[in-house]
């Protein structure tokens, strides 16, 4: 990934950290297959990493990296590491808890960014409290939230010290979230992209496939650059060898403004998650850890 079109490949957070602008997401992914998609895209230029307790393979990211390290030559300071407080783990204590085991299953002495999952009403502000306090001791270098209306968002400020360095949300062609992103930027929160192509909706959308012919590009590609020419980071998983390659391929091109234009008027406002889909908001959904059968007793905090 060479800084091409204008682009840099880092952000600097509110903390004065640097964050990669793109990296590798894990979702769904078992133990065997995060190990081997990590040390591949590491070796082939990545250094975010992207991973979480609910996702159930934060083993199998852990064993990715060190071999990754270990091929490749790299320091575990070249790297930026981001992980997750699962939602059954929140509450002060939990929180506290919860991370060390983290650590041990990532196999690290500390993480670049842990992020609270989801804002888990009437725990979240304790949790928030645990978070700095991981912060100050140096166990984390940024902390920061993921999937926070701006509701949410408001009422941790109110109660909290240290202001998100990163809000993780769902954006993609079809969800733009575009009033949480005004207001995080507002707040000098970084937006970072989950499910940034957004299925197969969005791969397929007749602009999003005319814009790839326009730019020799594939539709993947296209949405990858929107994302980074939003100023956002953006971390599109993919267990593939050649689709990890294909998707750091964008900073050899730059889509015009009408082009960005036009897949900003693409916005349906479709999320695939949201709070009333999980059980502990009245939700349907079972808030659990995703489990593998390559580690069945993996994640027993």
């Amino acid at each position: 990934m060479k800084r091409e079109q204008g682009l840099e490949l880092t952000t600097t957070l509110n903390n004065g950290v640097k964050m990669p602008r793109l990296g590798l997401g894990v979702w769904k992914t078992d133990n065997a297959s995060a190990a081997h998609s990590v040390k591949v895209a590491i070796e082939k230029g990545y250094h975010l990493i992207d991973t979480a307790k609910q996702y159930g393979n934060e083993t199998g990211v852990g064993k990715g990296i060190k071999e990754a390290l270990k091929e490749t030559g790299m320091n575990r300071n070249d790297l930026f590491v981001t992980t997750k407080l699962f939602n059954g783990d929140q509450g002060y204590d939990s929180t506290l808890h919860a991370f060390e085991n983290t650590l041990k299953r990532l196999d690290l002495t500390y993480v670049d960014l842990y992020l609270m999952h989801w804002p888990v009403d009437g725990k979240y502000i304790d949790s928030w409290k645990a978070m700095e306090k991981l912060y100050r001791e140096g166990k984390v270098r940024a902390i920061g939230i993921s999937n926070f209306d701006n509701k949410r968002l408001q009422n941790l400020l109110n109660h909290s010290d240290i202001v998100p360095a990163v809000n993780q949300m769902e954006t993609n062609p079809i969800n733009q979230e575009k009033d949480i992103v005004e207001t995080n930027n507002h707040d000098g929160i970084q937006i970072e992209a989950w499910s940034p192509l957004g299925g197969g909706e969005s791969l397929s959308d007749p602009e999003i496939q005319k814009l790839a012919k326009k730019y020799n590009k594939s539709a993947a590609q296209v949405i990858l650059r929107w994302d980074l020419q939003r100023g956002f980071v953006t971390i599109p998983k993919s267990s593939h060898d050649k689709r990890i390659i294909e998707n750091s391929d964008v900073f050899d091109f730059e889509l015009s403004d009408d082009d960005v234009k036009t897949i900003n008027g693409l916005d349906k406002g479709k999320r695939s998650l949201w709070y009333n889909d999980f059980a502990w908001h009245g939700g349907k959904t079972v808030d659990d850890v995703d489990k593998w059968d390559d580690s069945p007793a993996n994640y027993k905090d």
